[in-house]
């Protein structure tokens, strides 16, 4: 009922992977939560998002004839749009700057369909009107301007584009100087500029769900990255598309020393490489050297989380070892959790009031692994969860910390317990 931006898909029934895709990546690019594995092209899996759901091929993972399946979706924002602080700087002639970047005449990534305002009222600016082109430097380059979804306010020194779909490829120049400009990529995969952070990256955010998409590429040094949420993320996935490497997590329990691993049973590791011992800011996440979030020429896809109240929560609790477990106070009736425990070699935990398995029951599968269902003894109340009749340490063990996350079906919408 609505166009998701990350799908999450487990058969349930047979030991298959988890599949992931998200609209950055495109249709049929597919990633695999409980594998290292790069991603890849499968052209029978999701192949189209739409505006209101995905479609699905005959790929065994996500639609094998006679089996049942589960599957989780994001949405990161109905539509794509930014406004552009233009300034122009003397870098070998004059040129475009935006957002007070440190680089000229950037390639810029705007999303089809998505609508940007270019503000060149700054004072070095006002003489350099922002136009476009399907040739590069325009019509000194012996091109015509391009108008297509375009308006040109020059009193208010703003130019704005509504990228149409199947645009070509566009070239932003100065309309009375030439060589000032560069590139611009419409993608039909979604996505913007972000030049919040020392790398320019592409971001797609939703800061209502508190819940953004970012590309970028490692460099092997320490980089910071937008993340487009407008407040501090909580949590943050990453995983690097072009190497055979684990998925790293960011949980603001653990701190900025530690790294958990999506895939993997390990208790969290520590070291600066990760995150380089920064909590994110408004604004920007920072990672490292460490290849599983930043090496050099790979590229990665980082997913954001920001607490939103009566939406989503990222936090921790302690297990009693009890049938009487702890409760989990959320402030909403969650339609998924995942959860861990960081003091002990074990699975994740992911289940929902969607999968019941009998009486207070629910079905569960682990995102570390392929395996088929299982099931735990858990409440779904109106205001968080709680753990019944379970006392082994992958779910409710003594002592034990465990981590979190937790979403509601929509935000701000009123939660009910089943």
């Amino acid at each position: 009922n609505f166009s998701p931006d990350w799908v999450w898909i487990k058969i349930r029934t047979q030991a298959y992977n988890h599949v992931l895709w998200d609209t950055l990546r495109g249709a049929t690019i597919r990633l695999q939560a409980n594998q290292t594995t790069a991603d890849g092209t499968n052209t029978n899996g999701l192949t189209a998002f739409n505006s209101d759901g995905y479609d699905l091929g005959d790929m065994n993972n996500i639609n094998k004839s006679g089996d049942s399946f589960v599957g989780w979706n994001w949405n990161a924002g109905d539509t794509d749009g930014k406004t552009y602080a233009v300034t122009v700087v003397s870098d070998s002639g004059n040129k475009y700057r935006f957002d007070g970047f440190g680089t000229s005449a950037v390639t810029l990534d705007l999303a089809e369909g998505g609508t940007y305002v270019f503000d060149w009222s700054d004072s070095s600016a006002q003489s350099h009107p922002i136009r476009f082109s399907t040739t590069s430097d325009g019509t000194h380059g012996g091109g015509s301007e391009y108008t297509t979804g375009v308006v040109k306010d020059d009193s208010a020194y703003k130019t704005t584009i509504t990228v149409a779909a199947s645009a070509p490829t566009l070239y932003y120049y100065c309309q009375n100087h030439s060589g000032m400009g560069g590139q611009v990529n419409t993608n039909s995969t979604l996505g913007s500029s972000n030049f919040d952070g020392s790398r320019h990256v592409t971001t797609k955010a939703n800061a209502t769900a508190g819940f953004s998409i970012i590309k970028y590429r490692g460099t092997g040094s320490t980089i910071t990255i937008g993340h487009g949420l407008g407040v501090v993320p909580q949590a943050i996935i990453v995983k690097t598309r072009d190497s055979a490497d684990h998925w790293a997590i960011y949980h603001h329990t653990l701190g900025n020393g530690k790294i958990a691993y999506l895939n993997l049973t390990n208790t969290p590791a520590s070291s600066s490489a990760y995150w380089n011992n920064t909590t994110p800011t408004s604004s920007v996440f920072t990672v490292g050297s460490d290849n599983k979030t930043n090496k050099s020429g790979d590229d990665y896809i980082a997913y954001c989380f920001s607490g939103v109240s009566q939406f989503s929560k990222f936090g921790e609790f302690e297990g009693n070892g009890n049938n009487d477990g702890p409760f989990i106070f959320c402030g909403f009736s969650p339609a998924l959790i995942i959860y861990k425990n960081v003091d002990s070699a074990q699975d994740y935990i992911m289940f929902d009031p969607k999968r019941i398995h009998s009486g207070e029951s629910l079905d569960y599968v682990e995102p570390n692994t392929a395996d088929a269902e299982g099931y735990l003894a858990v409440d779904i109340l109106s205001n968080g969860f709680k753990i019944t009749h379970e006392t082994n340490t992958k779910l409710n063990g003594s002592g034990n910390t465990y981590i979190y996350f937790a979403w509601a079906e929509s935000p701000f919408k009123n939660a009910r317990a089943r």
